[in-house]
């Protein structure tokens, strides 16, 4: 570069800076000289040059070796993934933080509901009954929070006002807080709302009770004696009369059928416990509104598990066996094929009958059973066909014993109906003694007469199942049907 003086000006890292004249020889050698040392310097990097890198000349970093990168990578990766977690932390704590504030909030408009039930007027415990009844109806912990501030006592004593508005609101009250709530059950029948609800009821004229207050007091009963310990103080308090009279009412009038199956499944509740069979029996019309109820579908399921703890007791099996065609009724159940639940509870109820009373025996033998019971045994669901054949044991034996005392009535002999309850093909050659051949042919004979009286109902009965199959009538059953007159199960009550 040339300066307005004519010098060469060059600078560079050695900041080389030279002045040419023009006039001598000497200078002109001394240039060329340098000229050329500045040619060699730049071709080779020496003579005190150095190359320095220049904003528009970058020199990448290139590492020493594969490793390097994947240890750059993977503490690239730690820092991130401990940020994630940071972050996940802080979202977790501000949840936390807004779970707890609703909380907070939550029990604090409990503790003002609680406080306007004990403390309030009229109009503040009205508007605290319903507030608790929205409150407890879908949250567990609100109920147990509820019972622990003491919202159960003034619940309670609600009933004991003259505004019916104010009864009702404290029985659904009462009724939410204890749903599902063992705890909360026993202290409402220890604060005396079982009386208080009955006594609701004798206090209204005769007939003219509230539909709706009754309705309520029938829901709470249903609650409370899902109860274990409360059975017996619900049992003995006179509330099975007002549910049975409920029952009967309400099914005659068929306008509220949840009323229906709130009564029936609060009696359920309570014959599970067997000394509250009795005052059920003992109420006029009961059993047999039941026994003549079976045809309701809606309704026969539940009223089917009533009989069956009905007939666990002496009085209730008298009960049910004293009802006009309850046996025919209880057999024509069975042949209920849309509904096996029905048929099993049927079974098990003609299955107790059966086996303590002789007498019911003979009923059910009249009333046609065998050969519904040979088809259920085919038919029926797995626990209908081992109660069915349990039955058809307990019936067989029976007839054994009929046949053993006509045939010893007629040839005069001295010998007793076999004791042991049992008479098999395959037990007899193994029981009786080789001395005594004479009793051997006489209980021969005597299975022979069982099994043809057998055999004979299991051909009835295939006929009848053929005629309904639309099959030949001399349709025949084969060798397996025959075997089922053979076939016995234990002698125990298990199914």
């Amino acid at each position: 570069m040339t300066d307005s003086m004519g010098r060469f000006q060059e600078t560079s890292l050695g900041s080389v800076v030279l002045d040419r004249h023009h006039d001598g020889g000497r200078n002109f050698n001394l240039w060329s000289t340098c000229r050329r040392k500045i040619i060699d310097t730049m071709r080779c990097g020496g003579g005190g040059y150095r190359y320095r890198h220049t904003v528009h000349s970058p020199v990448p970093v290139i590492p020493s070796c594969r490793s390097d990168v994947s240890k750059l990578n993977n503490n690239n990766n730690k820092r991130s993934e401990k940020l994630s977690e940071l972050l996940r932390m802080s979202e977790m704590m501000e949840e936390e933080e807004e779970l707890v504030k609703k909380k907070v909030e939550a029990l604090e408009e409990l503790k003002r509901v609680v406080k306007r039930l004990q403390c309030g007027g009229n109009d503040d415990v009205l508007a605290g009954a319903k507030a608790v009844r929205r409150l407890a109806k879908d949250d567990a912990d609100a109920r147990m929070t509820l019972a622990l501030l003491g919202a159960i006592p003034p619940l309670i004593a609600m009933l004991d006002s003259g505004d019916l508005e104010s009864q009702i609101a404290g029985l659904y009250a009462v009724l939410n807080i204890g749903i599902g709530n063992d705890t909360n059950k026993a202290a409402i029948v220890k604060a005396g709302a079982v009386h208080k609800m009955l006594d609701l009821i004798k206090s209204s004229n005769e007939g003219s009770a509230n539909p709706d207050l009754c309705s309520a007091i029938v829901a709470n009963f249903l609650g409370l004696t899902a109860l274990d310990s409360n059975k017996p103080i619900i049992g003995s308090s006179g509330a099975v009369s007002f549910l049975v009279k409920m029952l009967m009412s309400s099914a005659k009038t068929g306008v509220d059928s949840q009323v229906v199956q709130d009564c029936l499944r609060a009696l359920y509740n309570l014959s599970l416990l067997p000394s509250n069979v009795s005052p059920m029996i003992e109420i006029d019309g009961f059993v047999p509104f039941l026994v003549a109820t079976l045809g309701d579908m809606e309704v026969s399921d539940r009223i089917l598990s009533i009989l069956s703890n009905v007939v666990s007791t002496p009085e209730g099996r008298k009960a049910v066996s004293s009802v006009r065609d309850s046996f025919q009724i209880l057999v024509d159940v069975l042949s209920w094929t849309d509904s096996p639940t029905c048929q099993e509870k049927a079974t098990y109820i003609l299955m107790v009958m059966a086996h303590k009373s002789y007498r019911d025996r003979q009923v059910m033998i009249e009333s046609g059973v065998t050969s519904t019971l040979l088809e259920l045994t085919l038919l029926g669901s797995t626990l209908a066909q081992k109660r069915a054949s349990r039955i058809l044991e307990i019936l067989r034996i029976d007839k054994g014993k009929q046949v053993s005392e006509t045939f010893v009535g007629s040839s005069g002999a001295n010998v007793s109906a076999p004791q042991c309850g049992y008479v098999d093909s395959g037990l007899v050659g193994s029981t009786v003694s080789s001395k005594d051949s004479e009793d051997d042919t006489m209980m021969s004979d005597e299975n022979k007469a069982v099994k043809h009286l057998v055999q004979q109902s299991l051909h009835s009965n295939m006929r009848r199942m053929a005629k309904r199959a639309n099959l030949p009538q001399d349709f025949v059953p084969s060798e397996h049907f025959r075997s089922l007159t053979s076939m016995s199960t234990s002698k125990s009550l298990p199914f």
